[in-house]
């Protein structure tokens, strides 16, 4: 336990860890004194003509405010009767006057200091978010507004750099141990219908910003039942399916969350301007636009330091011309939601050089003191006829301190309080404040050797850390921050943090490379390619048929090099693909713990595919959700290849699905789960293995949480997978032939393979797409496709029976008249039509999923396939088997699984591939009982069906 401090010393200790290990305020320095507050605020004064109304509202500046139009309560959402209400100058925050006493929510001016462990944000592209609101000024989303990735955090564009830096801690990073997971908290934007946890009332609201939701275990409740709450969280329903933060460690100090998480950073905002407006009292969200000005009011630029000057990112208020330099600045200072005192800063008017980048230069100074006059004018009192077309430049400046009070937090020491508070003088360094906070944390026997001052900008994009010299006046390096940006300093903290060396350690995933090449000869490529240091960089993983390799990077510096590098460079005329990986703690798993790895295709399912990465990132940890588009499936397996026990969620279409039980395939002896199950959330136009498992005939929207429940209560069932061997060894010189004979290949195949017009169908969808991606959002339009490139074959000759030849074991097959060949294995074919048919037969065994064998069906043309799927008749029975030769006499269109190709002239065999695959099919909802809650299953699991197709 930290030592207690003596009375008169200069250092305070910051009361115990709350709850959730927020830190706590400091005590005053003394009575009445307006002390400035250090790198987050804390409980910094309040500005004149703000008293606080409430001693429990942490950081607020209350006020009563005249309601002039219909208003609800932030905290219990119910609306405001009567013309008055509680309004915090600075976040927005309305109030009854009998709730401020409960108001627990902190000010956006303070909550940097209460955040425990700072993560950054991962904020997508701007979209509309109707009935949002923004976590930092409270207003709503009514113009485009950005979110968080990875958690609920909505913001408007030009609020991101105020936003704390309070993401969800998804791993280890080398400077935490996780002990216990506490509740990750999220104010407001709560799903209609949300009930309390504690209470059981309605907890959300669509009006204000209102109630707290765990982002991990999705426990709902209003922020002052929260409390009553366990501050453990157990993940609630989904916590067998989630991969917990303390079984991934990723080492990543030079990579933005961005890349942690395998983020496109094409979906990261533009840069804005800052260039929005705000009114006289509270910063306004982005996209207002501004009214026409009165002619006593006037709009002035404000600058926060010099980085905003170089940037030309500013703030605009609007204040009366008359208004006095006190309340300009006030308001500049709330613009920038800074709550300490004025007296402490100046406004300094910008002439038209330091706009251009002349820092240094400034006009007349209008100070915060009370050297003025009572009557004296602000910047917008200037002699001016009539409203400047160009708002005055102005930038905030804090006046010269020769003390401070600044906050020092123990790092990751498990010490009894939250921080220290230290008195800063010019002759304080890093090193007498280190000596200083040591024995109040009861840490002084370690020497000053075991310890450094680390400085960490806690930004709402990304997180860094600076170990400060030993010698660094910290005086100085508060002005300079303060110089460069007041709002920077409101999110810098110091900590003190033991001096332990880190062994670097980044795994690089690289993909793209030639296949079929030794680990040597991987590693000379790369060294050509981007000159790789032999000593730091070494390939510990290679897969060679995927032309792939995982690099072992000993220096953070060297692996954010290779990955910019890699990521711009292309072998033998192929782009390379670079991925930043974590290692999966398999060791520390719970017994229960069986997570999900999950694969989406964002390009499937009219583009539905990113919305559900959003989701699945938010509902589990984002290191489990993996998008194929970038790296394929394979870096998913490798992270997960130690992982004694886990499933797979494929979203996508047949081809999709496909795709990665290829993968797994190839990947099956190099995991430690050999057989994992594989559920479908079918996102592609005819999802045909997705009907057979009931998952349904494609995602129309339902809520992304239902569907992992159902995957979590999905039944195992096997399915026979089949190897194709394309060989096109027999080239005949025709004018249908191809030139040059394709190098055998194997493909694999889990529902169908067709040969003739239904592969030349989707071969034309699948060139009318390649062509114009844009056009195929909807299932609708892409069936319309298949429609009409159906009809302009209808007058086709049949005369596939001609071009192939056909052996089902060692029996050569008489084929009649037909246009189509296609081989089935389960019983769905074209969108869910029953290709086979329900019909007895003797001469055929009945067809299951996993009975071993394939059936053989034709088709004479395009009406006979539409009278298939509309279930007018079935399809020509020819043959079932377990093994197939097929010999083309001409090229001819082939597709497997929805994947089309030409293929050339030679054989096809057809066989069965090992192992069946563990696929998931959804459970049968069993029929609920009268007066059973819609959320509770009844007891006893459904009748298991066969497994017949």
């Amino acid at each position: 336990m930290a030592a207690a401090a003596e009375p008169g010393a200069r250092a305070w200790l910051g009361g115990g860890s709350p709850r959730q290990g927020s830190p706590t305020s400091s005590p005053e320095l003394g009575a009445g004194s307006r002390s400035p507050s250090g790198p987050g605020p804390g409980s910094g004064p309040e500005r004149a003509g703000a008293r606080p109304l409430s001693p429990a509202a942490p950081g607020h500046s209350f006020r009563k405010v005249t309601l002039t139009k219909p208003t609800f309560c932030h905290l219990c959402s119910d609306f405001i009767w009567g013309l008055a209400g509680i309004l915090c100058d600075v976040c927005n925050f309305m109030s009854h006057e009998k709730c401020l006493k409960h108001v627990k929510t902190p000010c956006a001016s303070v909550a940097p200091s209460l955040v425990r462990v700072p993560v950054a944000h991962c904020f997508g592209p701007r979209g509309l978010y109707k009935r949002r609101f923004c976590a930092v000024c409270r207003k709503g989303l009514e113009a485009p507004g950005v979110r968080c990735e990875v958690c609920e955090l909505h913001v408007h564009p030009d609020c991101v750099p105020f936003a704390c830096s309070d993401c969800r801690q998804c791993h280890q990073d080398g400077h935490r141990d996780h002990d216990t997971h506490l509740h990750h908290w999220r104010e407001g934007n709560l799903p209609s219908g949300a009930r309390c946890e504690v209470c059981r009332k309605t907890c959300c609201s669509s009006d204000v910003l209102a109630g707290v939701r765990c982002e991990w275990c999705g426990v709902q409740a209003h922020s002052v039942c929260s409390a009553a709450l366990a501050p453990e969280c157990t993940f609630g329903r989904l916590r067998t399916m989630v991969l917990p933060p303390a079984c991934v460690r990723l080492l990543s100090r030079n990579f933005s969350k961005m890349h942690c998480f395998r983020i496109s950073e094409s979906t990261a905002p533009e840069p804005g301007e800052g260039e929005d407006s705000v009114d006289g009292s509270a910063p306004a969200g982005p996209g207002r636009e501004v009214m026409a000005l009165e002619s006593s009011k006037q709009t002035l630029k404000i600058f926060d330091g010099n980085d905003a000057v170089q940037r030309n990112h500013f703030r605009a208020i609007t204040v009366p011309r008359l208004a006095k330099s006190q309340e300009v600045l006030e308001v500049a200072l709330r613009a920038y939601y800074i709550t300490e005192d004025p007296q402490g800063f100046q406004l300094q008017a910008l002439p038209a050089p330091a706009l251009a980048g002349n820092t240094g230069a400034s006009g007349k100074a209008w100070s915060g003191g009370t050297t003025e006059e009572e009557g004296s004018r602000g910047p917008g009192a200037r002699d001016a006829p009539s409203i400047t077309r160009v708002p005055e430049a102005w930038i905030i400046r804090a006046l010269p301190r020769t003390q401070e009070v600044l906050k020092i937090y123990p790092a990751w020491l498990k010490v009894g309080v939250a921080y220290v508070s230290l008195r800063v003088t010019p002759q304080s360094t890093a090193r007498t404040v280190v000596l200083e906070v040591l024995p109040l944390l009861g840490r002084q026997a370690e020497g000053l050797k075991s310890f450094q001052l680390v400085e960490v900008l806690m930004g709402s994009r990304q997180v860094q850390r600076t170990v400060l010299a030993d010698e660094e006046p910290l005086l100085d390096r508060l002005r300079e921050i303060r110089q460069t940006s007041l709002r920077q300093m409101s999110q810098t903290r110091f900590y003190v943090a033991e001096s332990r060396v880190v062994a670097p350690r980044v795994s690089l995933f690289v993909g793209g490379l030639p296949p079929g090449r030794s680990p040597q000869e991987y590693s000379s490529l790369l060294d050509e390619a981007v000159a790789s240091k032999a000593g730091l960089v070494s390939v510990s993983h290679v897969y060679s048929a995927q032309g792939a390799v995982v690099l072992d990077v000993a220096c953070f510096a060297e692996a954010e090099r290779l990955y910019m590098l890699v990521r711009d460079t292309a072998v033998h005329g192929r782009p390379l693909t670079a991925l930043v990986l974590p290692d999966v703690l398999h060791l520390k798993l719970p017994p229960h713990c069986r997570p999900l790895l999950v694969f989406v295709n964002p390009r499937s399912g009219g583009l539905k595919g990113r919305e559900l990465l959003c989701s699945f990132r938010k509902l589990l940890n984002p290191h489990q959700v993996f998008e194929l588009t970038n790296g394929g499936p394979l870096p998913g397996f490798h992270v997960f290849s130690q992982v004694p026990c886990f499933r797979v969620l494929v979203c996508g279409g047949d081809g999709t699905v496909g795709w990665v039980l290829a993968a797994l395939e190839e990947m099956r002896h190099r995991l430690a789960c050999p057989e994992p199950a594989v559920a479908i959330l079918p996102l592609g136009t005819g999802n045909d293995l997705g009907r057979v498992l009931r998952w349904g005939a494609g995602y129309s929207g339902e809520d992304p949480f239902s569907v992992l429940v159902s995957v979590d209560e999905a039944d195992a069932v096997l399915v026979d997978r089949w190897t194709i061997l394309l060989d096109a060894h027999e080239a005949s010189s025709g004018e249908n032939s191809v030139a040059d004979a394709e190098p055998p290949k194997i493909v694999h195949m889990s529902n169908y393979c067709g040969i003739g017009i239904d592969a030349e169908l989707s071969l034309d969808f699948h060139q009318a797409r390649e062509e114009e991606p844009g056009k195929f959002t909807s299932r609708f339009h892409n069936k319309g496709v298949y429609v009409r490139a159906g009809l302009q074959k209808m007058n086709r000759s049949r005369g596939l029976h001609r071009a192939l030849r056909l052996q089902a074991g060692r029996q050569e097959v008489q084929l009649p008249s037909i246009e189509g060949l296609i081989f089935i294995n389960i019983p769905s074919w074209g969108s869910g039509a029953d290709l086979w048919g329900s019909e007895s037969d003797s001469r055929f065994e009945k067809p299951r999923m996993d009975d071993g064998l394939l059936e053989v069906v034709g088709v004479t043309g395009v009406v006979h396939m539409g009278q298939v799927q509309g279930g007018l008749r079935s399809g020509i029975r020819i043959a079932q088997g377990s093994y197939f030769r097929v010999t083309l006499l001409k090229a001819a269109p082939v597709q497997v699984d929805g994947e089309p190709w030409v293929q050339a002239p030679g054989h096809m065999i057809i066989s069965a591939a090992g192992p069946k695959v563990h696929m998931l099919r959804k459970a049968k909802q069993k029929p609920r009982k009268a007066g059973t809650p819609k959320d509770v299953r009844a007891d006893g699991a459904p009748a298991p069906e066969g497994d017949s197709k």
